[in-house]
Formats: C-alpha cells, sequence, structure tokens
C-alpha cells in the first residue's frame, strides 16, 4: 500500500471510530404517549420512572423518554404515535387506558408497546392475559371493572340517595359497556340511575347543575383520562353544589374530593416502568404476561365529609386504606 494510501486510511479510521462509537453508546429512547396532559399525570409519570430505575434504567444516564400528550383530544393520538414510530423509539409506553394504546398497536407491528389499560382483551390488544401477542403487553388496570364497587361503597355512605347519577366519557370505547353494568347494579340496588355524558370542559359544569334537576343524591365519576385533566375543576364542583361525590383515585381525595376507590395508580405505572425495561434489557412482549393489580386503595377525605354534613359509617373507616382528616 502506498504511504500516501495509508495515511488516508488511518485518518478515515480516526474519524469514523468516535462516530462508531458514540452511535454503539447512544441511548435508547422510550416514547411515552399520555392522552391526558402532564401536570395531573406528573405522580404517575414519576412512578413509571421508579418502575425503570428498578428495571437498572435512569432517565438521562442510559436511557432518555420523549413525552407526547394529546390533552385530553383523543384524535391526536395517531399522529402522535405515528410520530414515534418516525423517530424509530426503542419502546413505546402508553398512559391514560385503551385510547392511546390502541392508536400505538395501530401505528406499529415491531416496535415494542407496554400499555396501562382496562379491558385490553375485549379491546383487542392482546389475545389473552397469559399469552399476549405480537409486539404488546402490559397492565391490566381493571379500573372500568372497578366502577360497581365504587357504587356499592356510595351507597353505604349515602343510603338514603334515591337517585345517583354518573359521570362518563361518551367518547371512551368503554363508555357503553360501563353503562350497562351500571344500570344493572343500580336496578339491584332499587336505585335511579341518571347518565350524564360529558367530553369537553365546557360541559362540565353543565352537567354538575343538572344534578339539582335530577336530584341526585350523590355521583359516581367514571374513570377516564379527560376527567383525571379535570380533576381540581370537577372537586371544586362537587363542593360548589355539596353533592357526595366517588372517584376512581386517591389524587381525586388528596385534591379534596370525598371518597375514592380504585387501583393504586402509581403502583400500576411502576409496573409499567418495570416492563418497559425489561423489554430493553432484551425481553419480549410476548413473553411478558399482562399483569393484574394487586393493590387496591379505598380513601376517605373526612374534612369533605364533614362540609357535606355527612357521617362516615365505621364499617366504611375500618376498611379505609387512607383516612384524611
Amino acid at each position: 500500500m502506498r504511504r500516501r494510501e495509508f495515511i488516508a486510511l488511518l485518518c478515515g479510521a480516526a474519524v469514523a471510530w468516535p462516530l462508531a462509537a458514540r452511535a454503539q453508546n447512544a441511548m435508547p429512547v422510550i416514547g411515552f404517549l399520555g392522552v391526558g396532559s402532564p401536570g395531573p399525570f406528573a405522580p404517575h409519570v414519576a412512578a413509571f420512572r421508579q418502575g425503570l430505575s428498578e428495571a437498572g434504567y435512569v432517565e438521562g444516564q442510559n436511557v432518555a423518554i420523549e413525552y407526547r400528550w394529546a390533552e385530553g383530544r383523543d384524535n391526536l393520538l395517531p399522529a402522535l404515535a405515528a410520530e414515534f414510530v418516525r423517530r424509530n423509539v426503542a419502546v413505546i409506553a402508553t398512559s391514560g387506558g385503551p385510547a392511546p394504546a390502541l392508536a400505538a398497536q395501530a401505528a406499529t407491528a415491531i416496535i415494542p408497546i407496554v400499555f396501562s389499560s382496562a379491558d385490553p382483551v375485549e379491546r383487542g390488544l392482546v389475545a389473552s392475559l397469559a399469552r399476549p401477542s405480537g409486539n404488546i403487553t402490559g397492565i391490566n388496570n381493571m379500573t372500568f371493572e372497578l366502577t360497581p364497587k365504587r357504587f356499592e361503597l356510595m351507597s353505604e355512605l349515602v343510603p338514603q340517595a334515591g337517585v345517583i347519577a354518573l359521570l362518563v366519557n361518551p367518547s371512551s370505547p368503554s363508555a357503553e359497556p360501563l353503562i350497562r353494568d351500571m344500570q344493572e347494579a343500580a336496578r339491584s340496588k332499587g336505585v335511579q340511575l341518571h347518565i350524564l355524558k360529558v367530553s369537553t370542559d365546557g360541559e362540565i359544569e353543565t352537567a354538575f347543575a343538572a344534578l339539582v334537576q335530577l336530584r341526585a343524591g350523590a355521583l359516581i365519576i367514571a374513570p377516564d383520562a379527560f376527567f383525571n385533566s379535570q380533576r381540581e375543576a370537577i372537586v371544586a364542583l362537587a363542593a360548589r353544589h355539596v353533592i357526595p361525590v366517588i372517584y376512581q383515585g386517591r389524587e381525586f381525595v388528596a385534591a379534596g374530593g370525598l371518597m375514592s376507590y380504585g387501583t393504586s395508580l402509581p403502583d400500576m405505572y411502576r409496573l409499567v416502568g418495570v416492563y418497559v425495561g425489561r423489554i430493553l434489557a432484551g425481553a419480549k412482549p410476548a413473553d411478558l404476561p399482562v399483569q393484574q393489580p394487586t393493590k387496591f386503595e379505598l380513601v376517605i377525605n373526612l374534612k369533605t365529609a364533614k362540609a357535606l354534613g355527612l357521617t362516615v359509617p365505621q364499617s366504611l373507616l375500618a376498611h379505609a386504606d387512607e383516612v384524611i382528616e
């Protein structure tokens, strides 16, 4: 080899080596797709990061996370999911129920997806809980399945309520099955159930005003990412209209709501983070069974109960996981 060609080869290798090293050491990127807003979901994101760290991945050190939020607008999810596919992220984690999971599933059959969603088999996300197929797995949050239990708890707290209302987002894929289940539960108790459908900010105040005309003695908030994003407004309206309300998660009660019963959302998102970490380490989604939550929380705010003129039965207090005084 001529001396000039040898020197050129060495120079080329010197330039190429740092580029190759940087490519090898580049951190994998997680795409976090949320149907809600970053503010209300901040505790869930923190729990997700905790799960990642348990699996050996720390944001900014050996993994990067890109966040996309639909701000309660489901119609934006397909474009946000497609953006992650164009970015060729390593894993997509979804937050806020079946809608973001379905959007990610429609966008890619290759990039691994980890969801947090109710009814994953019924929604077509996985073939079965034990053996999810393809590139997707996750956590079954069971939020909708627990709504009849919330109805029972509210009936125990306000047994004199002959009329109870259900606030539901009609754009949710689970809205109609949930309404049917709740109507059956109401019939079994001899209670009249009114359905209030809300899908925009402006409709929330109108729905609460309608409770007066309906003479509703209590309100159940259906699980929905849109309602999570409107947490402060809903709690404030419940206080203004002096209406007992039960929610899906303790975050509402911590903000001043009366009572909640549901899956521990921080624990659920921690499990999502663990699964994403395991996939980054080489596991295949199809080999990771969909997990069921094992921790459910009943949280009661006694200060709010007092403001509503309610006496919480000892039977409820005895079963409460947390009582806020």
